[in-house]
């Protein structure tokens, strides 16, 4: 056995793995694609779970102009999207005098992380099958009772089969003002052979009435972890 390989072996605690001839050892040793974040940039808001989200600031003057439907941030790394949600009429009287409603919208961020090109190798996905543990954060807020929604899938080598996949849509306590973060979190395990990609997706929902009000969100992660759930 290579050095490379037996540092593999000794560091992630995988005695009983098959670690075959054919894999470049040195490589996957520096990529250390177990235990990290497979994520790139994963808090685009330059925010961190850590510390409280901001306060949304209350200008005495309204700031006017165009209506905005996503956050300011550096989104490198993800491909996002925004959908403009119409207006919602349903709680209003009929008959009722309306000065201004709130337009929603939904902000998407999603991305697709390569687990072969971080340095994991066929037969621990398809013989072992490591946990991979998501997680995500977003702030409660008393914006809306839906403003988060998350959907992660493992896909086939064909980035199309859908092999395993997790879907949550929390629903927040108006009557509550606690704006701290939330975490979302999921564990995959016992998939079955064949994972090669993690398809990442979350969406928030952000406001606008006079000024913006978006739903923050931090911390999300895609981390494969050297143990396995389930036989």
């Amino acid at each position: 056995m290579s050095d490379w390989r037996k540092k593999c072996e000794a560091e992630w605690g995988l005695q009983g793995v098959a670690m075959p001839d054919g894999v470049d050892w040195k490589s996957v040793y520096e990529a250390k694609p177990l235990g990290r974040n497979l994520l790139k940039n994963p808090a685009p808001l330059g925010l961190s779970k850590d510390s409280p989200p901001p306060e949304p600031e209350m200008p005495e003057v309204p700031p006017g102009g165009p209506p905005r439907f996503q956050p300011d941030g550096d989104f490198t790394n993800w491909s996002t999207s925004t959908e403009v949600l119409p207006y919602d009429t349903s709680g209003i009287p009929e008959g009722a005098v309306i000065c201004a409603l709130p337009q929603f919208s939904w902000f998407t961020l999603e991305q697709v992380v390569d687990l072969k090109a971080e340095g994991l190798w066929d037969q621990l996905l398809d013989d072992f099958q490591p946990d991979i543990v998501i997680q995500d954060w977003y702030e409660e807020s008393q914006l809306h009772e839906s403003i988060y929604k998350l959907h992660v899938k493992l896909l086939g080598a064909d980035k199309t089969t859908v092999i395993q996949e997790h879907r949550a849509s929390p629903t927040e306590d108006l009557s509550v003002y606690s704006h701290n973060w939330k975490e979302v979190s999921h564990v995959f395990s016992g998939y079955g052979p064949g994972v090669r990609y993690v398809h990442f997706q979350h969406q928030v929902k952000n406001s606008f009435l006079n000024d913006f009000f978006p739903t923050r969100f931090t911390g999300s992660s895609v981390i494969v972890k050297p143990v396995k759930s389930s036989p």
